[in-house]
């Protein structure tokens, strides 16, 4: 027997604007990086559009021109959806699905969509929805517009349509007022949980979405965290106690952060990046591979610092150098030519970090015994720093180092009388 059951699959036209403040270079890769969200999303991009404008039209974000050629497009090809590229006003979502008569998106609304696909925690959960309806709330009008026939022939207010309308904002205020109260019992009990390891010192990672943080924190935990190549795989943050040389300390796997992140979910999300408030070292993942890397090095400094945690002790991870080397250097380039290159560029960033920075891949196992070492430094410092009672339950254990850098395949286990410790 023959399925001819088809699946459809949504194809979307993403659509931004050249700006000045945002050069046609920079929309571009905003563009590219919009693709990958829709990707991760389960929307396959038909084509991009952008526009030179000075600011964003008010009423319908881009210029009548454009949309007239981007209706004719989605008429033709049957495009289900547009996506903006930045986030656009309850009047401007409007209008343009009035010209271009196809579901119009943001970038806000698809980043919730992602994040509403990827939560698997109660808190997670709670947190996009409350964000989603957030962001809803003040569109609801647009979304009702097809009950403004109910009104009053004389024009008065009052009608069916007006009431469905409130009706629909005060339970969605209502269910706002909850969620939010939902999430702070789900935030006690984490801070009751938390205090409970008070006296551990605590390391996150933090970083751009897709730098390979999960994966990195399956080596160091050697723990089996979800990681896929893909934007915001992660969603939830996830701890584990690491012991280094029988010293624990904790670890958490934070959720990427992204340029133009609803300023919703930020707000929700805010008990779930506590982890980088709560963390005494950062461990910032950098993909060094991706052309942009240093404009999304930019972008979590500013979240870090509108978190009140950018003068926290940091080591940056320069990760996935393998797909740096097949990107930069020519594979006939002469050995000493290509260590020349490398070291020039390690080199330029050890200095732009005071020394603070190390180059590994995480996928390939490769420098991580050179981590290792930097990370159990650092704690040793602030253990002896913060808890020095606790250094006679280590002795013996803080002076080690790693020397090891294997794969971990060959890495041998062996087994350690671990000291005790409460």
């Amino acid at each position: 027997m023959i399925d001819n059951t088809t699946i459809h699959v949504n194809k979307a036209v993403l659509v931004g604007l050249v700006t000045k403040s945002q050069t046609e270079e920079q929309t571009k890769e905003y563009l590219d990086e919009l693709d990958f969200l829709a990707s991760t999303a389960g929307i396959v991009t038909a084509r991009k559009y952008y526009q030179k404008m000075q600011t964003p039209d008010n009423k319908s974000y881009l210029g009548k021109g454009k949309l007239e050629e981007i209706a004719l497009y989605v008429e033709d090809k049957r495009i289900d959806m547009i996506i903006v590229d930045d986030e656009i006003s309850p009047s401007q979502h409007r209008n343009m699905e009035t010209i271009l008569k196809c579901r119009v998106m943001d970038r806000s609304m698809l980043i919730l969509d992602i994040f509403n696909q990827r939560a698997k925690t109660v808190q997670a959960r709670t947190q996009v929805e409350l964000a989603q309806l957030q962001y809803m709330l003040p569109r609801l009008k647009g979304m009702w517009t097809h009950l403004e026939r109910q009104r009053g022939g004389t024009g008065t207010r009052g009608g069916s349509g007006e009431k469905e309308l409130e009706t629909d904002r005060r339970m969605a205020e209502k269910k706002i007022a909850l969620l939010k109260i939902k999430l702070k019992e789900i935030d006690k009990q984490n801070e009751t949980r938390r205090k409970s390891r008070a006296d551990m010192i605590r390391v996150a990672l933090v970083g751009y979405t897709n730098v390979g943080k999960s994966t990195l924190m399956n080596l160091l935990a050697k723990d089996n965290v979800f990681a896929e190549n893909k934007l915001f795989a992660t969603v939830d943050t996830t701890v584990r106690k690491v012991v280094f040389n029988g010293v624990p300390f904790l670890l958490s796997d934070t959720v990427g952060f992204i340029r133009k992140l609803p300023h919703h979910l930020i707000e929700s999300f805010k008990s779930t990046l506590d982890e980088t408030l709560e963390a005494d070292i950062l461990l910032q993942v950098v993909d060094i591979s991706h052309p942009a890397f240093e404009d999304q090095m930019k972008v979590v400094a500013q979240i870090l610092d509108e978190l009140g945690s950018k003068d926290k002790p940091m080591i940056i991870v320069f990760n996935k150098m393998d797909l740096y080397e097949a990107k930069h250097l020519d594979e006939f380039l002469p050995a000493e030519v290509r260590q020349t290159l490398l070291q020039e560029m390690k080199d330029s960033w050890m200095q732009k970090t005071n020394d603070h920075a190390i180059f590994i891949s995480a996928t390939q196992n490769r420098n991580t015994g050179e981590l290792r070492d930097k990370i159990f430094a650092k704690v040793k410092e602030l253990y002896l720093e913060r808890y020095p009672y606790k250094a006679g339950y280590w002795h013996g254990y803080l002076d080690q180092t790693f020397v090891e850098d294997k794969p971990e395949t060959e890495v041998k286990k062996e087994k350690v009388k671990r000291p005790k410790y409460k």
